[in-house]
């Protein structure tokens, strides 16, 4: 793609800006760690939660979606659509669980609720687990679609492209920490939005908008027969394909149901409980529906376009490039630098936040708690500001040795199914403890990299090559939500049994993260010993808030399905519930705070 010199003019705006808003924060977050990675604890709602959004936007998240449209229609979206449900679990059962514990990481969580050397080695395997090992499979995944965005639309051999726009997001990340990060992400989420609607509406326009273009795609003779499914229709797929949907339904709130990692880091920083709650609750709403739809729609507009019988022969073998070739189709001159900056705010947005999350785990879980205790706050600034870069560099090599960013997404998937219900449960059940969490953690690392350990058996003579055979086979892309559920409920069996068989922690740590944390649940012997600890803990207003929210979130993403697919009376529908279900969410909301003020009004009541 050519660019103009107005096309690059946007691009050195764009990056100027950044570097100006990044840097402007520098003096501030270096005053301790704390400023650094959890800005003071002292965001806004709306800055919390558009920041996370904004890491959302990352830029494997259009290609692939362009691509999962391609190959499998809308539904196949449903790979991380589900993920909206988590996110309403974590606004109404765990936001403010997180905001309470007043941590920096929830590797730190680990020793704030277990005790013991147990609770130790466990924090410390957390975090080299989270900032290392799963950090970088997620930002080598952005690296790999970024290489593939700028090969496709600047000619960059795959180097140069992460020299420069590695570097770029480097320069800030290590200058102002989180405040730098959450700060560009406004900026970068709103570039994003304002470059992806655009390509969005040009192609509506082109193809004589929603109801021609769905009526185009149904016509086709090699497209999915379900491309325009926003849910499955088990007439348009195999039996397999379908409970493999119901299986990823099961999976819904279990994987992302508490929140952790950059999620949980933006609710430590919020101003308090109740933004803490707002932010997740604006957040699920931005990245899930907010961002989707453009996306889908140049994928949906990508089989009239680059149609799938006459595809040049790069896209025929790699789907995920038809959204950057989109936009070389699509965009006049003057636009694609706009398209440009999109596609560097949405990587910076993401590398950022994945840059800053990451050192906080290696600065504040292993290097301060296991090297070096008592050190000055410069220090550890300057240390967080070194771990960054080290990240990057592992970053850069684990891109260098991918080629699918849906395979690393599987691979995130069924990495962290495993724990998903042992990390919703240890907030609400005493009785667990940190060794459920090893067992759940290895069982899951095992069972995810099957094909490596089969390998192995095989090459020493132990499994057969049909053995071999069938193993592949397995973790082919057919049973990945098959493969992801026999994990959760595998190693939640193997955890369970750990738990039983094992030692409660001690009694003197488990009150303490009572009285800090306040969770409710089931805390029987606990919450005796604990009479003057007043539990905020209504399950049936949080479940109904939970209902609220799911309608909320997939009635506005679903209407707007079936509204851009040509189908305008359900789309309409759909919409009206959902501000009806986003109108009584919030009402639960602000009656949660209205209750808190009324509990405090009375206690300085009593007090005078």
């Amino acid at each position: 793609m050519q660019l103009t010199s107005g096309d690059w003019a946007v691009v050195a705006v764009y990056g100027v800006v950044t570097l100006v808003l990044g840097f402007w924060f520098t003096r501030r977050a270096g005053q301790n760690i704390e400023e650094y990675f959890v800005a003071g604890r002292s965001l806004p709602w709306w800055l919390a939660g558009t920041s996370i959004a904004a890491t959302f936007f990352a830029t494997d998240a259009p290609l692939a979606t362009a691509a999962l449209v391609r190959t499998r229609g809308v539904f196949g979206n449903w790979l991380w659509w589900y993920e909206a449900a988590g996110f309403m679990f974590l606004v109404f059962f765990y936001a403010k669980l997180w905001r309470r514990a007043e941590i920096l990481t929830d590797a730190e969580f680990v020793e704030l609720r277990y005790s013991g050397r147990p609770a130790t080695v466990l924090r410390g395997f957390s975090a080299i687990f989270n900032g290392i090992l799963r950090n970088a499979v997620v930002m080598g995944w952005v690296m790999l679609a970024m290489v593939k965005f700028t090969r496709v639309l600047l000619g960059w051999p795959p180097w140069l492209a992460l020299v420069v726009c590695v570097g770029l997001a480097l320069t800030y990340t290590i200058a102002s920490g989180l405040w730098g990060v959450v700060v560009t992400d406004l900026l970068q989420f709103t570039a994003g939005m304002l470059g992806s609607l655009t390509l969005a509406g040009i192609i509506l326009v082109r193809l004589g908008g929603p109801a021609s273009m769905a009526a185009q795609v149904r016509a086709l003779p090699d497209a999915p027969v379900a491309t325009l499914d926003l849910v499955p229709d088990p007439a348009h797929l195999s039996s397999l394909e379908f409970v493999s949907f119901l299986f990823l339904i099961f999976l819904l709130w279990t994987r992302s149901g508490q929140g952790d990692g950059y999620v949980a880091q933006r609710l430590f920083a919020a101003k308090n409980e109740r933004q803490s709650l707002l932010s997740a609750f604006w957040f699920s709403f931005a990245a899930i529906v907010l961002l989707t739809w453009p996306w889908v729609i140049a994928g949906i507009g990508s089989l009239l376009i680059l149609p799938v019988a006459t595809a040049a022969p790069e896209l025929a073998a790699d789907p995920e490039l038809a959204y950057p070739m989109m936009i070389v189709e699509m965009m006049p001159a003057g636009l694609r630098g706009l398209m440009v900056a999109t596609f560097l705010a949405a990587f910076m947005s993401t590398m950022d936040t994945h840059l800053c999350w990451g050192a906080s785990y290696l600065v504040n879980d292993v290097y301060r708690r296991f090297i070096k205790r008592y050190a000055s706050e410069s220090h550890y600034v300057l240390a967080s500001r070194l771990a960054i870069v080290v990240l990057a560099l592992v970053a850069a090599a684990t891109a260098w040795q991918m080629d699918s960013i849906r395979r690393a997404w599987i691979y995130i998937i069924e990495l962290t199914a495993g724990v998903a219900l042992v990390w919703l449960l240890r907030w609400y059940w005493w009785r667990v403890n940190a060794w459920a969490e090893v067992s759940a953690m290895a069982g899951s690392f095992m069972l995810a990299n099957g094909p490596v350990w089969a390998g192995i058996l095989h090459r020493i003579g132990i499994l057969s090559d049909s053995g071999m055979a069938h193993v592949t086979h397995f973790y082919g892309g057919e049973f990945d939500f098959i493969r992801a559920t026999i994990i959760l409920l595998g190693c939640s069996l193997i955890w369970l049994v750990v738990t039983l068989n094992t030692r409660p922690d001690e009694t003197s740590r488990l009150q303490a993260f009572y009285r800090k944390v306040r969770p409710g649940g089931w805390w029987g012997p606990i919450a005796a010993s604990c009479p003057d600890v007043t539990v905020e803990h209504d399950a049936k207003r949080q479940w109904l808030g939970f209902g609220l929210g799911l309608l909320f979130v997939y009635g506005s993403l679903l209407g707007a399905g079936y509204l851009f697919t040509g189908r305008p009376v359900p789309g309409m529908v759909a919409i009206v519930l959902s501000i009806f279900g986003a109108w009584a969410a919030l009402r639960l909301i602000a009656g949660d705070r209205d209750v808190a003020e009324a509990r405090t009004d009375f206690k300085e009541e009593q007090l005078t």
